[in-house]
């Protein structure tokens, strides 16, 4: 998915974190770690994760934490994340595009879905 324009695909992200009532601050933070790794693997799909240099550069501390937050994004589709189950081999993860436009339907303005709609 190296064609993927990552502003776009970071602008629609955060309308879809603003229209969430699920997310608190540790997945979205999750979220934006993984996205620093998917960058640096050139967005290729599956890219693998160490759970311990994720964990820093989330500043997510507790392990329980960073699996709930990883299985969660999972679940509510932001990610689809593919354990090892296994402590010596890497984690997988992709990252769905995210470049459509994701504005919010209901209970917006005119102003701001005009304003969502340039992005």
């Amino acid at each position: 998915m190296a064609e993927t324009n990552y502003i776009k695909h970071l602008n629609n992200v955060y309308v879809k974190f603003a229209e969430d009532e699920n997310l608190n601050t540790s997945h979205i933070s999750l979220y934006l770690a993984l996205f620093q790794f998917w960058n640096m693997n050139r967005f290729n799909n599956p890219f693998y994760i160490h759970r311990n240099e994720v964990m820093k550069v989330s500043k997510i501390g507790s392990k329980n934490t960073y699996h709930k937050c990883l299985r969660e994004l999972d679940k509510w589709k932001y990610i689809e994340y593919l354990p090892s189950n296994n402590p010596f081999k890497s984690s997988q993860i992709i990252l769905p595009n995210l470049t459509e436009n994701q504005c919010p339907k209901n209970g917006t303005s005119t102003l701001q879905a005009l304003e969502c709609l340039l992005l």
